[in-house]
Order: C-alpha cells, then sequence, then structure tokens
C-alpha cells in the first residue's frame, strides 16, 4: 500500500512538492530571522526580546529541515539529486544558524551603533529572496533556477566584500574591546554570506546534473 501512494505521488507531483514546500519552509524561517535581525540593529525590537524571538524561528527552521529529511528517505525519484538537496537544506539551515549567533551576541555584546549592519542584512534578504525563487523555479521554470543561483551567490559575494570594507574600518582605528566585539557581530554575516553562496552552489549544481 505505501508502495501504491508513493507511486500516486510520483505521477502527481506530489513529492516534488512536498520537497519544495519543505525548502521553502526553511527559507521563510531564515527570512523571519533575517528580518529579525534587521529590526533589532534598528531598535525596533530590543536585544533580550530578538534573541528570546530567534529561538522560536529557529525552531521552525529546524522542523522544516526535518521534514525535508522525512520527504528524503521516502522520495522515489526528486527534483534534483538528493545530495544537492540535503545540502542545499544543509547550507539553508546554516544561514539560519550564523543569524542567531549574530543576534546571539548583539544580546551579549552590547555594541552600540549596530545600525551600520543593515546594509549587509540588505543583502542577505536579498541573497534569500534569490533562493527562494530558485526553490520556485525547480518545478515549474527549471530553466530558470541556474541565474536564480546565480543571484543568491552574487548577493553572497557583496556581503564578503562589504565585510571586507567593514574589516578595514575597524582596524583603522584604535584596537579596543568594543573594535573587537565589532569585529565579532561583522565576521557573523559574512558567514552567513558564505552559507548564503554554499546554498545556491547545491541548487546549482543540482540544476546543472538534470
Amino acid at each position: 500500500m505505501k508502495r501504491l501512494r508513493r507511486i500516486r505521488d510520483l505521477m502527481t507531483g506530489r513529492m516534488d512538492s512536498a520537497l519544495t514546500e519543505a525548502l521553502l519552509g526553511q527559507l521563510e524561517a531564515t527570512k523571519q530571522g533575517a528580518w529579525l535581525a534587521m529590526a533589532m540593529i534598528g531598535g525596533e525590537v530590543g536585544r533580550t526580546g530578538a534573541h528570546e524571538q530567534m529561538r522560536t524561528i529557529e525552531h521552525l527552521g529546524d522542523e522544516e529541515r526535518r521534514r525535508l529529511v522525512d520527504e528524503l528517505r521516502n522520495a522515489v525519484v526528486t527534483p534534483i539529486d538528493r545530495e544537492d538537496l540535503f545540502r542545499l537544506s544543509r547550507s539553508i539551515d546554516d544561514v539560519l544558524d550564523s543569524l542567531r549567533d549574530f543576534v546571539r551576541e548583539s544580546h551579549l555584546y552590547r555594541v552600540p551603533d549596530q545600525i551600520r549592519f543593515s546594509p549587509l542584512l540588505d543583502q542577505v534578504i536579498a541573497g534569500i529572496d534569490a533562493l527562494e525563487n530558485a526553490v520556485r523555479d525547480l518545478a515549474s521554470r527549471p530553466s530558470a533556477v541556474v541565474h536564480d543561483a546565480l543571484e543568491a551567490k552574487k548577493m553572497g559575494g557583496q556581503i564578503r566584500r562589504m565585510y571586507q570594507y567593514e574589516i578595514s574600518r575597524i582596524f583603522s582605528g584604535e584596537i579596543t574591546a568594543e573594535a573587537l566585539k565589532q569585529r565579532e557581530l561583522v565576521r557573523r554575516l559574512e558567514i552567513v554570506g558564505m552559507a548564503i553562496g554554499e546554498a545556491a552552489d547545491a541548487i546549482a549544481d543540482g540544476a546543472m546534473k538534470r
């Protein structure tokens, strides 16, 4: 009976849908985390409140990742290779984990004038949007997936360049405890950018193998 259900799902496209929905759920949680970080540095949400809210968002992301793993375990076929789907999901998880660390360390370090990090978070949100487009296009417009992935990769590269400028600014002044705290926070955002780039590579690699 289970095999018959799998064949039915394969023929109706439900398996592709379940997998992409789980990935989109992960990305939605990740975007919530990025917007929360933006609200925190802008003073709309307090650091303590943001730290607490991030726990809930991280739990949502973990649930969607668990759902993807379960679907992969039972899927007969997948829109791209299982390994690439798993890699993509893991990289999205890394983005959310690093945003969590950014919010947590902001809560711990109490660095003033964090609004200067908003351009980096703008690029993070743009990168997540591009990954969402790539996942949606897996089923409907496979030919557009690589283009979407390249957009996400570009955002990841832009975050790294902005990180380098921030590090240059920080180290051009006196190296104080506050400067080192700023360095740690901006490093977290660089790691977010790297994870976005890794997610883009995973979905692009999968799309090219189709």
